[in-house]
This record gives C-alpha cells, structure tokens and sequence, in this order.
C-alpha cells in the first residue's frame, strides 16, 4: 500500500489561504419557477472556515476524514486553476450541524474553493464557484451575494435580489437528518410541487420585500412556502412552530425544505427572541437546539488571518 505524502511544511510551501462562507437556516422558499427548481437563499452569520496549504507533490489532499465533498472541491479548484500536481492539507471549523438543512457541506465547500484560489493569488467569481459546487452535489446558494434566486441543481439561475433587511432568525433545530442529495435525486425531481403559479406568488413577495426592505413581505412569504412544502417533506410540528412566532412577534416561519430545521424570522427585537427561545424548549419536546442567527448576505470572504506565499513554478 502506498504510503500518502506528508501534509505540506512551512518551508516548502507553495501558497496558504483561508476562507469563510455562510451556512443558512434553510431556506426563505424553495420550488419550481418558469420549469427550474430554484430556492429563495437565507445566508446567516454560522459558517465554515476553511484553512488550505499547498505545496509541490503529486495532487494528494489531506482533509478531515468525514468531509469528503470539501476534499473533492479543493481538487476541482485546483484543476481549474490549471495546478491539479499541488499537495494539499485542508482544515475546516464549522459550527453548523450536519444533514439538518443548514448548508453544512455547501458551506465547506464553497469556504475550500475559495480558501485554495486565495492561496494561488487567483480570483474565482461566485457563478464559478456555483459552478464547482454544484458538479460535487446540489447545493445552496451561499456563495451568492446577499439574498438570492438559485437553482440549487443545475445552476441555470443565479441571481441576487439584494441584501437583506435587519432580520435574525431563531432556528429551532429538531432530531432526524435528510439526505440532501438522496432527497433532490428522489422525491423533488419526481414531480413533486411542480404548480408554477403557487410558488411564483411566494417568490415576488418575497422579492418584494427585499426590493422593499420589508421584512414583513419576506416573513409572509416564507410561512406561505413552508405551509406548501408540507406536501413535499413535512414537518410534523410546523402548526406549533407558526402558533410559537404568532405568539412571539415573528414576522414569519421558514424551513429547510429538504431538511429537519425550522426557523422563526424576527426583526431585532432581543426580548421576543429569548422568550421564543425559551417557550420553544418548553412547547416542543422533540427540540435538540435553538440558535439564535443573523440573517446576513451571502458569500464567501477571504480570512484576515490569510498568509500567501507564491510560487509559480511547477
């Protein structure tokens, strides 16, 4: 068996880069749009960091076993670049739970693409980072500036309506994982929630209220999407979780809508957020955690922390 070269050490490093992207709570409305499957993005202020180190070897990559997808994106970047020999070690930290819907692998993926461009002084545009994701697995827009219009499997529409009003979100996490992947291979490609003119009415409240800088608008059309998404993957409790944000103040409830979590979207009031917070542990046995979020555009950044060293040879 062979055995994998060393991680990369300072002294023959090529280049070093680290990179943050947004995960979501969701997401504000998913369905199906002029014949796409698009989703409505809810970036919020829980990420992934992505630290990457190359040097000159053989393309061999080490990362953390149980992130095989962020593995698999430093390679393809590393391909579109035009430098596929690079070694490369790959560190991640991510707060996000996992198989819950909150963008946890696209989070990873897209701070790894970002993280190793930087590394190689190159610049890789967010529909380019789309582009990579999406040919690992269907993804989240995260990598879209503010909030945006995506169609998470084929990347046809990618477009950012523009940032969001001051909102946070309290996602109320629950017990069970889906399988993103599995779940748009299987039960949404099927047909599932094909009524165009539905959804249509979702999306333009919702543009609107972005358009607008009403959270309201987008609050409303949120509740409307996960109130249709019931047919599609159901949230056994999203009546309690309505009747929670009614009496809280909320302006609305979203979900992920191939995913367990369930959001209360408020505007910044802190008070009704902690009581929601704590009704929540109260009213919903099944809850594992709530995370108090802040509802932000999306995008990846490029850590202050970065240190790059370049060298072009081969």
């Amino acid at each position: 068996m062979k055995t994998p070269p060393e991680p990369c050490r300072t002294a023959n490093l090529v280049g070093r880069g680290a990179a943050w992207a947004p995960g979501t709570c969701g997401e504000l409305a998913q369905g199906h749009l002029d014949g796409a499957a698009v989703m409505v993005t809810c970036p919020i202020h829980f990420g992934s960091k992505a630290v990457v180190e190359l040097c000159h070897g053989s393309g061999f990559v080490h990362g953390p076993a149980d992130a095989p997808k962020a593995r698999r994106a430093l390679t393809s970047t590393l391909e579109f670049i035009g430098r596929p020999k690079l070694n490369a070690r790959l560190k991640l930290e991510s707060p996000l739970p996992r198989s819950k819907g909150m963008a946890s692998s696209t989070a990873d993926v897209t701070s790894a693409i970002v993280a190793t461009a930087t590394a190689l002084g190159a610049t890789i545009s967010p529909q380019q980072q789309a582009e990579l994701a999406l040919a690992i697995e269907p993804s989240d827009g995260v990598m879209l500036p503010g909030i945006a219009l995506f169609d998470h499997l084929d990347g046809r529409i990618a477009r950012t309506l523009g940032p969001p009003p001051p909102m946070r979100v309290l996602v109320l996490e629950f017990a069970g994982k889906v399988d993103t992947e599995a779940f748009n291979a299987g039960t949404r490609a099927n047909g599932v929630y094909q009524d165009d003119g539905r959804f249509r009415d979702v999306f333009e409240l919702i543009a609107d209220g972005v358009a607008n800088g009403d959270p309201r608008q987008i609050g409303e059309g949120a509740t409307l999407s996960s109130r249709l998404n019931q047919c599609v993957l159901p949230k056994p409790r999203l009546p309690d979780a309505v009747k929670l944000g009614k009496d809280a103040g909320a302006l609305g409830v979203n979900v992920a809508h191939s995913g367990t979590v369930v959001g209360l979207l408020f505007d910044a009031d802190a008070e009704r957020i902690a009581w929601a917070a704590q009704s929540a542990r109260q009213r919903l046995p099944e809850l594992v955690a709530t995370h108090d979020c802040r509802v932000i555009g999306g995008g990846a950044v490029v850590h202050p922390g970065t240190r790059r060293t370049v060298d072009t040879t081969a």
